[in-house]
């Protein structure tokens, strides 16, 4: 964010506080005077600021309003810049948040009479709270009523205590259910991405490619090695289309800044070699399955072209993947000197450090922010990002974390130890991971799977969450495409009902059975019988 544009929203604070300590008593009534008619023509300060912040929003290059902001939303702001925040004579609050071009730019106030949004156009939306047509503006598929961040806590402790008032305080977490897809122009390139050796998603490549080129007039990225696949040219059609595909070589053609779209064809694998082609900034992703676990692909090929149009008219909900940077920093154990230039690598599942072929146990040093935390002694060890979690991690024995939560995991494979159990440690932490000193052998990482290689004596491994998630695009919702992947992929708690009991028969049984008691057997006529 520019400086001048952060000042043209911090002046636009000002004149909506200012508004609002002169013209605090006109709050009490309708939330819009002289909207019903009665004393029309009376232009309020309000007015007059609402259409001063439509103007400003027209300043400030690359970005927009939305109208999908809440009471609870100025709480749990979009994440970014919180620009201002102050109180009116009423003692209402009034924020101001502006946000990244990605998360959208959001203007609201918060009342207790209503919510007086800005719509996409500039103008201004008197809807109440518990009004029918506000839960229809709810962003999602359904009228969320709360934030899934954790409400902001308290900053005062007893009579006493509070904490320490500081500038890294201004930054807020936007609400993860707010994340919406828009195209500020229309997505003009898109790179197709299917499964290799399965022939089953030969139909659906051809079907979707055609229609993308003849139908939405898209340039349309494939793999080079796509093409040279002999049972293409049997596909009806395809040969037509074939020259119009542009072929690319992974490792040898640079896609940075010229993919708009991204479409995949097959299961969660698809989507992992789609973020490895990005080490930095990725087009938002739609996967279809067709592959055979797809925890990460929640379309189905149906209505394709239903689901195609609808996302690209920005009808969407994302789930920003988080992902993890790993930088490799190679140093001569003897000097200490680096040998090689550092690696970096973006990953979004989780990078796994195991022993290798040594028949050996791993010895591996594990730091947090500079402070050794413990030495791992087993098989390895899993560095993971929320995704990754129902991934590797979870074989390994660990928890399934949503992938909205910001976290990393840290999960040991196989720990010579009863103790040794899996971490979750805040995203913003950077662990380093370096083979002991007293280590009987090297270790060996890999990345989603890929690019393996060994880590010696004397190298380290930093990893720290990326700047640059993974924008999936969700079939429904972040919450319910979750779910549905846990019950559908990994039948998570499928379990047979147990039967309900029957009072009646159930007071009977009891009644007949308590005559077979201990007390029962010593009579003598039971003991005749």
């Amino acid at each position: 964010m520019m400086e001048g544009d952060l000042k043209l929203a911090q002046a636009l604070a000002r004149i909506s506080t200012n508004n609002s300590r002169s013209n605090s008593p006109a709050r009490t009534g309708s939330p819009n005077p002289g909207a019903d008619g009665g004393g029309g023509g009376t232009a309020t300060a309000d007015d007059a600021m609402k259409t001063h912040a439509s103007m400003v929003l027209e300043k400030i290059q690359g970005f927009r309003c939305d109208s999908s902001l809440t009471e609870s939303d100025t709480t749990h702001a979009a994440s970014g810049y919180f620009v201002n925040g102050c109180k009116s004579s009423s003692d209402n609050p009034k924020v101001v948040v502006v946000a990244p071009v990605t998360h959208s730019m959001m203007i609201t106030e918060s009342h207790t009479t209503g919510i007086w949004p800005l719509d996409l156009e500039g103008h201004t939306r008197n809807i109440r709270p518990d009004s029918e047509q506000y839960s229809r503006t709810r962003s999602g598929t359904w009228p969320r009523t709360r934030s899934l961040n954790a409400p902001s806590p308290i900053q005062q402790f007893g009579p006493c205590g509070r904490i320490m008032k500081n500038s890294a305080m201004v930054m807020t977490i936007q609400d993860p259910a707010s994340q919406r897809l828009t195209w500020y122009k229309p997505p003009l390139t898109v790179l197709v991405i299917k499964k290799v050796r399965d022939a089953t998603v030969l139909s659906p490549f051809v079907q979707l490619v055609k229609w993308l080129i003849t139908e939405k007039r898209m340039v349309v990225f494939v793999e080079h090695s796509v093409l040279d696949d002999p049972l293409l040219s049997n596909q009806p059609g395809f040969n037509m289309t074939r020259d119009k595909l542009m072929p690319f070589r992974e490792g040898k053609d640079d896609l940075t800044d010229k993919i708009d779209f991204i479409v995949c064809l097959g299961g969660d694998g698809t989507l992992l070699y789609a973020s490895s082609l990005f080490q930095q900034s990725v087009p938002p992703v739609m996967a279809f399955h067709l592959g055979s676990l797809g925890f990460l692909t929640p379309f189905e090929f149906v209505n394709f072209e239903e689901q195609m149009i609808n996302v690209l008219e920005g009808n969407a909900a994302l789930t920003l993947r988080s992902r993890l940077r790993c930088i490799i920093l190679r140093k001569d154990e003897a000097t200490g000197k680096p040998t090689k230039a550092p690696t970096s690598l973006l990953v979004l599942n989780e990078v796994v450090i195991d022993r290798g072929p040594s028949p050996y146990l791993s010895n591996i040093d594990l730091y947090l922010d500079g402070k050794h935390i413990t030495s791992v002694q087993g098989d390895g060890l899993i560095v993971s990002t929320p995704t990754g979690s129902t991934a590797y991690a979870v074989a390994a024995g660990a928890s399934m974390i949503h992938p909205s939560v910001p976290a990393i995991m840290v999960t040991p494979i196989c720990p010579h130890s009863l103790s040794f159990r899996p971490i979750v440690v805040p995203a913003g932490v950077e662990l380093k991971i370096s083979v002991s000193p007293e280590s009987r052998n090297t270790a060996w990482v890999s990345f989603d799977g890929r690019s393996r290689q060994e880590l010696k004596h004397g190298d380290s491994l930093r990893v720290t969450t990326s700047i640059y998630p993974v924008p999936s695009i969700c079939a429904q919702d972040q919450i319910t495409d979750w779910f549905d992947s846990l019950a559908e992929c990994l039948h998570w708690n499928v379990r047979k009902k147990q039967r309900h009991l029957d009072e009646l028969s159930d007071l009977t049984r009891s009644h007949s059975s308590s005559n077979d008691t201990l007390d029962s057997l010593d009579r003598p006529d039971t003991l005749d019988s």
